[in-house]
């Protein structure tokens, strides 16, 4: 670890790319047997909601959709966005939709968000569509998965091939950590990565923004002929669905923000609470491994978290080997797991990675990396990180203040002691093309009416803390608390949650303030 007040905090959170949902993705990709889904209906095509909307843009408003099976039980259409909100006639952009029509009498359309930012939408929907949801809903609503712009099958940002993003994303540096040499090919790997980004992306980084994110949400709303939105959206995705209420408060219907993202922390601040959620949710799974008997690690949870410090410090020194030739050094250890801490049923799969790591074998740790990071088979079948990247830089400003940032590599060295050391380095937006537009405050989405906020109490990546602050925010903000593990507390198999969350999206029954799940 450095103590260089030059150096920035490294936005770990950016990790979190291909797993903002993660307790969607990894349970949901790596364990969740989704059924075969019914062949779908008769596409339904709605008149678009035009209802007030400015001339300048009634040429995307009044778009009539043009939906074609793609997959079973689903079907998918793209919708035409102004790439510039603030400016419609400067280009345009398309954004992927997908839908799962009620299989029952619909109540209107439910949108969905994943997360990230930078999780696909199209890919939550399509593939996991019974995690990503409950029964009830798919009963009743039409569910709508969407790829933000900049992600997925929408027009994507795009940075560097296979090979780049390898060395990107698993390189190992030549200097010591903490030098400033170290420092230096640190911030040249964000500068190639950057620079291609701007090359590759067709000139849209500029408007890869959450603000243009929710007016997106808003179109599609309209043109899917809604009246109100009714939406369901996952970690960064509360952030998004707050958003959307502070801009659309009079269009705001029945909306679920799980994991909630607290729009009022800076992003040093971000850094510093994710760092503490994930070292308490190691620590909740280091007494778990102890307890069951097959654990690689003795003793207290003390020793054992010592030993598995030991264990990311030998791996910085000496990189293991994989069998493919690859070598695992620290960082993407702590990638790998990192991954596995978002979901509780995720830990059995991290005490394999780590008894192999111990025994000089990285291969299931570079699975879960991998997972993490949207590589298969040498490809990355998503450009999670390179949207998230995107968002992020233009979200959040950029913090100059040393004093700040030693401040909260303080707070990071004394509470999440194992991590800390895998937590600093050069902010990668530092070196983005764009000068952030994004602002930092709290959001009280005036007029929206009630806001449901989920939280769970031990969260990693969103910790409750930002789901308490979210709803305190909130003009109406409702607060259920999900006791437990993990990332998200929706359709986690807490029925408590599940009916609340239910009965309010399908009968506008508002939960109790201070719901606790147990």
């Amino acid at each position: 670890m450095t103590n260089r007040t030059t150096s920035r905090i490294r936005r770990f959170s950016a990790l979190i790319a291909g797993l903002a949902a993660a307790s969607v993705a990894l349970s949901g990709c790596l364990y969740a047997m989704i059924p075969e889904q019914a062949a779908p209906r008769p596409s339904r095509t709605s008149a678009p909601d035009t209802e007030g909307v400015a001339e300048n843009l009634l040429q995307y408003y009044g778009q009539t959709l043009d939906w074609s099976a793609c997959g079973s039980g689903f079907d998918c259409t793209e919708v035409t966005a102004p790439l510039d909100w603030e400016n419609p006639g400067d280009g345009e952009i398309q954004l992927s939709v997908v839908r799962h029509q009620a299989e029952g009498t619909p109540l209107g359309s439910l949108l969905t968000n994943p997360g990230g930012p930078g999780a696909s939408g199209v890919e939550l929907i399509q593939g996991s569509l019974e995690f990503a949801v409950g029964a009830a809903l798919i009963e009743s609503y039409d569910v709508i998965g969407f790829d933000p712009r900049g992600v997925g099958q929408s027009t994507a940002v795009t940075c560097l091939d296979a090979a780049g993003m390898d060395d990107y994303l698993y390189g190992i540096p030549a200097a010591p950590r903490g030098t400033p040499e170290w420092e230096a090919e640190l911030l040249q790997a964000h500068k190639t990565f950057a620079d291609a980004c701007e090359a590759n992306s067709g000139g849209i980084l500029e408007h890869i923004t959450t603000i243009n994110s929710a007016h997106d949400m808003d179109l599609i709303r309209a043109v899917l002929g809604d009246k109100e939105l009714n939406y369901l959206g996952y970690s960064y995705g509360t952030f998004l669905g707050a958003t959307y209420a502070k801009l659309y408060p009079e269009k705001a219907g029945r909306l679920v923000l799980d994991g909630a993202i607290d729009p009022s922390v800076p992003g040093l601040d971000v850094g510093a609470t994710q760092a503490l959620g994930f070292e308490s949710a190691l620590r909740a799974y280091m007494q778990d491994c102890l307890d069951s008997g097959e654990c690689p690690f003795n003793g207290t949870v003390d020793d054992a978290m010592a030993d598995l410090g030991a264990l990311l410090a030998s791996a910085d020194r000496l990189p293991l080997e994989s069998g493919d030739g690859r070598m695992m050094g620290a960082d993407a250890m702590m990638t790998a797991i990192i991954a596995a801490l978002y979901s509780q049923d995720s830990w059995g799969i991290l005490t394999q990675a780590l008894t192999e790591a111990l025994q000089g074998d990285p291969a299931t740790a570079f699975y879960l990396a991998d997972f993490y990071n949207g590589r298969e088979n040498g490809a990355y079948i998503d450009n999670s990180t390179e949207a998230f990247r995107a968002y992020n830089c233009m979200d959040y400003p950029v913090e100059t203040d040393p004093a700040a940032e030693e401040a909260t590599m303080a707070r990071i060295r004394e509470g999440a002691p194992t991590i800390a050391p895998y937590w600093n380095g050069p902010d990668s937006c530092e070196v983005w093309p764009y000068p952030p537009t994004g602002t930092r405050g709290e959001i009280t989405a005036e007029g929206a009416g009630p806001i449901v906020v989920v939280g769970t109490t031990n969260d990693p990546a969103t910790p409750y803390a930002w789901s308490e602050a979210l709803a305190g925010q909130l003009e109406e903000g409702v607060l259920i608390t999900r006791v437990g593990e993990g990332h998200t507390g929706y359709n986690k198999g807490n029925l408590c949650v599940d009916d609340a969350v239910e009965a309010f999206l399908l009968d506008d029954v508002v939960p109790e303030d201070g719901l606790r799940c147990e």
